[in-house]
Protein backbone atom coordinates (compact mmCIF):
# COMPACT_ATOMS: atom_id res chain seq x y z
CA UNK A 1 0.00 0.00 0.00
CA UNK A 2 1.11 3.62 -0.57
CA UNK A 3 1.50 5.46 2.60
CA UNK A 4 2.51 8.35 1.50
CA UNK A 5 -0.80 8.94 -0.59
CA UNK A 6 -3.05 8.29 2.33
CA UNK A 7 -0.87 10.90 4.26
CA UNK A 8 -1.73 13.17 1.22
CA UNK A 9 -5.32 12.28 1.21
CA UNK A 10 -5.42 13.28 4.86
CA UNK A 11 -3.56 16.21 3.96
CA UNK A 12 -5.82 17.34 1.13
CA UNK A 13 -8.88 16.96 3.41
CA UNK A 14 -7.86 18.88 6.34
CA UNK A 15 -7.03 22.28 3.78
CA UNK A 16 -10.03 21.68 1.75
CA UNK A 17 -12.99 24.44 2.97
CA UNK A 18 -15.48 22.52 0.78
CA UNK A 19 -17.41 20.00 2.73
CA UNK A 20 -18.53 18.56 0.01
CA UNK A 21 -15.30 17.94 -1.72
CA UNK A 22 -13.94 16.70 2.13
CA UNK A 23 -16.99 13.72 1.55
CA UNK A 24 -15.25 12.83 -1.80
CA UNK A 25 -11.99 12.29 -0.16
CA UNK A 26 -13.54 10.44 3.08
CA UNK A 27 -14.97 8.45 0.81
CA UNK A 28 -11.72 7.84 -1.10
CA UNK A 29 -9.99 6.56 1.69
CA UNK A 30 -12.01 4.28 2.85
CA UNK A 31 -12.56 3.11 -0.91
CA UNK A 32 -8.60 2.58 -1.50
CA UNK A 33 -7.68 1.91 2.70
CA UNK A 34 -10.58 0.61 4.34
CA UNK A 35 -10.91 -3.43 5.30
CA UNK A 36 -13.12 -5.45 7.90
CA UNK A 37 -10.62 -6.92 10.67
CA UNK A 38 -10.22 -8.25 14.03
CA UNK A 39 -7.95 -6.11 15.79
CA UNK A 40 -6.27 -7.75 19.19
CA UNK A 41 -4.28 -4.95 22.11
CA UNK A 42 -2.47 -6.76 24.05
CA UNK A 43 -0.57 -4.69 27.54
CA UNK A 44 1.86 -6.06 29.90
CA UNK A 45 0.84 -5.37 33.53
CA UNK A 46 3.00 -3.15 36.00
CA UNK A 47 5.10 -0.84 34.06
CA UNK A 48 5.30 1.71 36.21
CA UNK A 49 5.92 -0.41 39.48
CA UNK A 50 8.47 -2.91 38.08
CA UNK A 51 10.31 0.07 36.82
CA UNK A 52 10.35 1.53 39.74
CA UNK A 53 11.20 -1.04 41.84
CA UNK A 54 13.55 -2.99 39.24
CA UNK A 55 14.72 -0.76 36.76
CA UNK A 56 13.59 -0.09 33.03
CA UNK A 57 16.03 -3.08 31.59
CA UNK A 58 14.67 -5.21 34.18
CA UNK A 59 11.16 -4.59 32.62
CA UNK A 60 12.48 -3.77 28.96
CA UNK A 61 13.88 -7.44 28.96
CA UNK A 62 10.24 -8.52 30.07
CA UNK A 63 8.95 -6.37 27.06
CA UNK A 64 11.07 -8.56 24.85
CA UNK A 65 10.73 -12.02 25.58
CA UNK A 66 6.28 -10.78 25.19
CA UNK A 67 7.32 -9.90 21.88
CA UNK A 68 9.29 -13.00 20.93
CA UNK A 69 6.30 -14.87 22.08
CA UNK A 70 3.63 -13.38 20.79
CA UNK A 71 4.82 -13.02 17.28
CA UNK A 72 4.65 -17.03 16.22
CA UNK A 73 1.61 -17.28 18.45
CA UNK A 74 -0.54 -14.50 16.81
CA UNK A 75 0.71 -16.27 13.28
CA UNK A 76 -0.22 -19.71 14.26
CA UNK A 77 -3.85 -18.49 14.50
CA UNK A 78 -3.45 -17.15 10.88
CA UNK A 79 -2.93 -13.36 12.14
CA UNK A 80 0.12 -10.83 12.03
CA UNK A 81 1.97 -8.31 14.10
CA UNK A 82 1.13 -4.54 13.07
CA UNK A 83 3.53 -3.34 15.32
CA UNK A 84 5.19 -3.46 19.35
CA UNK A 85 4.50 -0.12 20.75
CA UNK A 86 6.27 0.32 24.02
CA UNK A 87 4.95 -2.70 25.90
CA UNK A 88 1.84 -3.25 23.90
CA UNK A 89 1.52 -5.71 20.83
CA UNK A 90 -1.22 -4.37 18.23
CA UNK A 91 -2.08 -7.50 15.97
CA UNK A 92 -4.73 -8.09 12.64
CA UNK A 93 -6.84 -11.07 12.56
CA UNK A 94 -9.26 -11.62 9.93
CA UNK A 95 -11.96 -13.49 12.38
CA UNK A 96 -12.67 -12.59 15.85
CA UNK A 97 -12.51 -16.17 16.96
CA UNK A 98 -8.76 -16.62 15.13
CA UNK A 99 -7.91 -13.49 17.77
CA UNK A 100 -9.55 -14.78 20.82
CA UNK A 101 -7.79 -18.46 20.40
CA UNK A 102 -4.48 -16.59 20.04
CA UNK A 103 -5.48 -14.40 23.25
CA UNK A 104 -6.16 -17.42 25.08
CA UNK A 105 -2.66 -19.21 24.19
CA UNK A 106 -0.75 -16.52 24.59
CA UNK A 107 -1.65 -16.08 28.29
CA UNK A 108 -1.37 -19.92 28.51
CA UNK A 109 1.94 -19.53 27.44
CA UNK A 110 2.84 -16.51 29.62
CA UNK A 111 1.22 -18.61 32.62
CA UNK A 112 3.39 -21.59 31.86
CA UNK A 113 6.84 -19.39 31.58
CA UNK A 114 6.11 -17.75 34.58
CA UNK A 115 6.52 -21.16 36.17
CA UNK A 116 10.09 -21.19 36.27
CA UNK A 117 10.48 -17.53 36.44
CA UNK A 118 11.19 -15.45 39.80
CA UNK A 119 8.17 -13.94 40.81
CA UNK A 120 9.59 -10.41 39.61
CA UNK A 121 10.02 -11.73 35.63
CA UNK A 122 6.42 -12.85 35.66
CA UNK A 123 4.52 -11.55 32.53
CA UNK A 124 1.07 -10.88 32.91
CA UNK A 125 -1.25 -9.83 30.06
CA UNK A 126 -4.52 -8.25 29.69
CA UNK A 127 -6.02 -8.30 25.93
CA UNK A 128 -8.72 -6.11 24.36
CA UNK A 129 -10.09 -7.53 20.90
CA UNK A 130 -13.01 -6.06 18.45
CA UNK A 131 -14.21 -6.20 14.89
CA UNK A 132 -15.19 -3.88 12.47
CA UNK A 133 -13.68 -1.31 9.69
CA UNK A 134 -10.09 0.18 9.70
CA UNK A 135 -8.28 2.28 7.80
CA UNK A 136 -5.06 0.22 6.72
CA UNK A 137 -2.52 2.36 4.88
CA UNK A 138 0.95 0.41 5.67
CA UNK A 139 1.13 -3.09 7.38
CA UNK A 140 2.84 -1.55 10.45
CA UNK A 141 -0.24 0.53 10.87
CA UNK A 142 -4.41 1.21 11.33
CA UNK A 143 -6.86 3.42 12.30
CA UNK A 144 -10.53 2.93 13.71
CA UNK A 145 -13.08 2.64 16.62
CA UNK A 146 -12.07 -1.08 16.37
CA UNK A 147 -8.65 -0.14 17.38
CA UNK A 148 -9.47 2.96 19.83
CA UNK A 149 -12.01 0.14 21.65
CA UNK A 150 -9.50 -2.33 21.66
CA UNK A 151 -6.68 -0.22 23.17
CA UNK A 152 -9.59 0.73 25.53
CA UNK A 153 -9.66 -2.29 26.69
CA UNK A 154 -6.26 -4.11 26.59
CA UNK A 155 -4.44 -1.17 27.97
CA UNK A 156 -7.12 0.78 30.89
CA UNK A 157 -9.73 -1.39 31.19
CA UNK A 158 -8.23 -4.87 31.16
CA UNK A 159 -7.01 -6.88 34.37
CA UNK A 160 -3.77 -9.29 34.86
CA UNK A 161 -4.72 -12.74 32.63
CA UNK A 162 -8.41 -10.48 31.49
CA UNK A 163 -9.18 -11.17 27.65
CA UNK A 164 -12.21 -8.48 27.13
CA UNK A 165 -14.21 -8.81 23.60
CA UNK A 166 -16.41 -6.37 22.35
CA UNK A 167 -20.22 -7.56 22.45
CA UNK A 168 -20.48 -6.77 18.29
CA UNK A 169 -17.29 -8.96 17.97
CA UNK A 170 -18.51 -12.04 20.39
CA UNK A 171 -21.71 -11.79 18.01
CA UNK A 172 -19.43 -13.13 15.21
CA UNK A 173 -18.15 -16.28 17.40
CA UNK A 174 -19.92 -19.28 16.13
CA UNK A 175 -21.97 -20.97 18.99
CA UNK A 176 -19.78 -24.24 18.51
CA UNK A 177 -16.92 -21.81 20.12
CA UNK A 178 -14.72 -23.88 22.57
CA UNK A 179 -14.55 -20.93 25.65
CA UNK A 180 -17.72 -19.46 27.51
CA UNK A 181 -18.13 -15.84 28.27
CA UNK A 182 -19.40 -13.70 30.75
CA UNK A 183 -20.76 -10.45 30.31
CA UNK A 184 -19.78 -7.06 31.90
CA UNK A 185 -20.45 -3.67 32.04
CA UNK A 186 -17.40 -1.39 31.72
CA UNK A 187 -16.87 2.55 32.07
CA UNK A 188 -15.74 3.77 28.69
CA UNK A 189 -15.16 7.31 28.50
CA UNK A 190 -17.91 8.39 30.40
CA UNK A 191 -20.44 5.71 28.76
CA UNK A 192 -20.76 1.99 29.52
CA UNK A 193 -19.87 -0.48 27.45
CA UNK A 194 -20.80 -4.36 27.33
CA UNK A 195 -18.16 -6.24 26.76
CA UNK A 196 -17.43 -10.42 27.04
CA UNK A 197 -14.47 -11.42 29.48
CA UNK A 198 -12.99 -14.92 28.05
CA UNK A 199 -13.21 -18.02 30.22
CA UNK A 200 -10.15 -20.11 29.68
CA UNK A 201 -7.61 -22.75 31.83
CA UNK A 202 -4.96 -24.71 30.97
CA UNK A 203 -7.11 -27.94 30.09
CA UNK A 204 -9.14 -25.67 26.60
CA UNK A 205 -7.45 -25.56 23.67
Amino acid sequence: MDNRHFHDLLLNYIQEPKAEIRKGIETQLWDQYGQTVTIMVVDMSGFTRLSREHGIVHYLSMVRRMQLTSRPIVESYRGRIVRFEADNAYACFEYPDDAVRAAVALNLAMEAANIITPDELDIKLSCGIDHGKCLIPSQDDFFGAPVNNTSKLGEDLGEPGQILVTDHAMSLIEETYPFESEILSLEAGGEMMAVHTIKYSRSQK
